[in-house]
């Protein structure tokens, strides 16, 4: 028996063609508004979501902006350091939200379209990109070290966009922060792509604070004490100036006799002074140190600005001088001295405790039994 495929009307066959196709015109319309409906919705939510992470890191910029009572972020040098690492840590936090957000979404975007299209093939495709991962994990291997680096990079506050920072790779400007990758500018304005796995140490230059070392050369003949002196309260009359204490840290100090060459000492003094202003701190010093020495009537063969490195700088990390301490008292040292008797008969207690004193040879010859002595007639 067979089976009819077509009527014997060629209209009729028309019809069930037209009808087909007007069905799958359909279905396939039906198709791309459900495709552009997400599409549109990914859009959305990914619009929603990064003017949520923009509105939240605007408001902690400007309430730390408002703490500090500054209307620019670079004002915030004035400010104490926790607001500008504040400031520093939201935003880099800020970008890698939106690249994360980003990469969700396209994710996303893509399984909602396939099952759009149709709903077998998800899980083919779920087969296929299980394959595919399996592949590339072992190709992949650097990409999983960058994004893990990256993370806790971030995560435990290393680095922030707008620190200076030196990674071995680059040293410059943190400019931008993903989550694969970390941008610097260096001085020369090249833009060095750093990739967070490669990464092994950190040298931030922005955190805490930053010392400025100058060492002031005099001729060998000068009164180094009364020279130290002066060289003291002219950076103390710095670290006092209106303009400039808010930018120094701690109260300078002098290091003192740091070298002798020639016909030259060496004197150094050191201030501590917030990362950002280092340099300007150290121009001005080297400018007040000048005319302080010119006011003395002495001549500046040298006056330089010095990096500490290697065993000088770490022996230098708490500064010049120990800490300090309260005197602790030395116990006696013990000694031995004869004990002195005292004349007349001892008391009883002492005679106890010194125990039986030795008989005298008189005694022990009279207790001899009689007859049994040498002397003794026959």
């Amino acid at each position: 028996m067979s089976t009819r495929t077509s009527t014997d009307d060629p209209l009729e066959d028309v019809m069930t063609f037209s009808e087909q196709v007007l069905a799958f015109l359909v279905d396939a319309g039906w198709k791309l508004v459900h495709i552009a409906a997400i599409i549109v919705g990914c859009f959305l939510v990914a619009w929603l979501l990064r003017a949520l992470v923009r509105r939240v890191v605007d408001r902690i910029v400007q309430g730390a902006k408002s703490k500090a009572r500054v209307d620019d972020t670079r004002a915030l040098e004035r400010s104490p350091l926790a607001s500008v690492r504040l400031v520093q840590r939201t935003r880099t936090l800020g970008s890698i939200l939106h690249n994360i957000i980003n990469t969700a979404i396209v994710v996303v975007a893509i399984i909602l379209i396939v099952n759009a299209i149709d709903q077998t093939l998800l899980g083919s495709f779920a087969l296929i990109s299980a394959a595919i991962g399996a592949g590339l994990g072992f190709g992949a291997q650097n990409i999983v070290k960058d994004v893990l680096n990256g993370l806790l990079i971030v995560a435990e506050d290393q680095i922030g966009i707008g620190d200076v920072v030196d990674l071995g790779l680059a040293t410059g400007v943190v400019e931008f922060v993903s989550v694969r990758v970390t941008h610097v500018r260096d001085v020369n304005g090249t833009l060095w792509y750093v990739r967070n796995g490669e990464i092994t140490r950190i040298g931030n230059m922005s955190q805490g604070w930053s010392r400025v070392v100058v060492d002031v050369g005099l001729p060998a003949d000068v009164d180094v004490a009364a020279v130290e002196e002066s060289l003291l309260e002219t950076a103390d009359e710095l670290a006092k100036d209106q303009r400039w204490r808010t930018r120094i840290v701690d109260a300078p100090e002098v290091w003192g006799l740091e070298s002798v060459e020639g016909d030259t000492l060496s004197i150094r003094l050191v201030l501590r002074a917030k990362p950002s202003a280092k340099d300007d701190v150290a121009r001005e010093l080297r400018m007040r140190v000048r005319q302080t020495v010119h006011a003395l009537g002495l001549e500046l063969p040298s006056l330089s600005a010095v990096t500490l490195a290697g065993a000088d700088g770490a022996l230098r990390v708490r500064g010049a001088n120990p800490p300090r301490t309260e005197p602790q008292p030395l116990p006696e040292r013990p000694s031995w001295r004869p004990r002195v008797r005292k004349k007349g008969p001892a008391p009883a207690q002492d005679r106890a405790a010194d125990g039986p004193a030795n008989p005298p040879e008189d005694s022990a010859a009279d207790a001899t039994p009689a007859g049994h002595g040498k002397d003794t007639a026959l």
